[in-house]
């Protein structure tokens, strides 16, 4: 084989892998339908029903994984809950169904009730170009576009606070006297992070407890810091703490109000036209 030859070989193999691995990447307004992912928390028993709510209305690919609430017993007798075990599910949904799915969760996953759970969306910068094929196809509402949203319209964000094992308690703990209301609890564990330890300078345990707690933008910054001093790298917990930004959210007694209210201001016109 010549130069020539073997040099349009690896090219032509070169391009072949990359069209195997393309990404869709979010555009502006106007641009091609997008997907979302939807992470949603509800007692174990009702996992079924969400993805069944879910799938009714649209379509999604979804993955659950076991959680904890982190109400102790006071405060289950407190708020009245019965349940702190909880289905963690993540679903790659079609952001055109994004208002009318978690409009159907709301409405038929009675999350205005405290305790039955809450859903939200986070943005994606990219996903398998075959998935995306598939779950943007069969959108309800193909002929709608999203509009990918200003960080200045967001009113809450996702915390995540990874702690070693014992320790996750006093993370909630802080969180809340710094004004978080809640969380859930992941058990998991850290995975060959030796390089990393070498740039951050602490080794990790690997038994840890993942914290995920949804908060209103302005309080994200405060519940950090409080986590930063409390369980933070530099402490026996060893927590790594980051957020990531929240679209939309069903589950929240003040959103939930505000947004059923817009729903029936909108659906109002196409009403006294029929």
């Amino acid at each position: 084989m010549t130069e020539k030859k073997k040099e349009n070989s690896v090219v032509g193999a070169a391009k072949s892998v990359a069209a195997m691995l393309k990404l869709t990447k979010p555009v502006a307004k106007g641009g091609p339908l997008r997907a979302k992912l939807l992470v949603s928390i509800v007692n174990r028993r009702d996992e079924i029903q969400l993805k069944e709510v879910i799938d009714d209305r649209s379509v999604s690919l979804s993955y659950v994984f076991e959680g904890t609430g982190t109400a102790r017993s006071s405060v289950l007798d407190y708020l009245g809950i019965g349940e702190t075990e909880k289905s963690v599910v993540l679903s790659v949904i079609p952001e055109s169904d994004e208002a009318a799915i978690l409009k159907s969760i709301r409405e038929k996953m009675s999350l205005y009730l405290v305790g039955r759970g809450i859903s939200f969306t986070i943005p994606l910068t990219g996903i398998s170009q075959i998935v995306a094929k598939g779950i943007l196809g069969a959108a309800a509402n193909k002929g709608m576009e999203g509009e990918i949203m200003k960080s200045a319209d967001r009113k809450y964000d996702l915390i995540v606070a990874a702690v070693a094992l014992n320790f996750v308690d006093a993370a909630m703990e802080a969180a809340r006297e710094a004004g978080a209301a809640g969380g859930t609890i992941i058990r998991a564990r850290t995975m060959q992070n030796a390089k990393a330890e070498q740039f951050i300078g602490i080794s990790l345990v690997e038994g840890q407890e993942i914290l995920l707690i949804l908060t209103k933008k302005e309080n994200t910054l405060p519940i950090m810091e409080a986590l930063s001093e409390k369980v933070g790298i530099k402490t026996e917990a060893g927590g790594v703490i980051f957020s990531l930004p929240v679209d939309r959210t069903a589950g929240i007694s003040a959103t939930d109000e505000a947004e059923m209210k817009r729903e029936q201001k909108a659906e109002e016109p196409a009403a006294k036209s029929e």
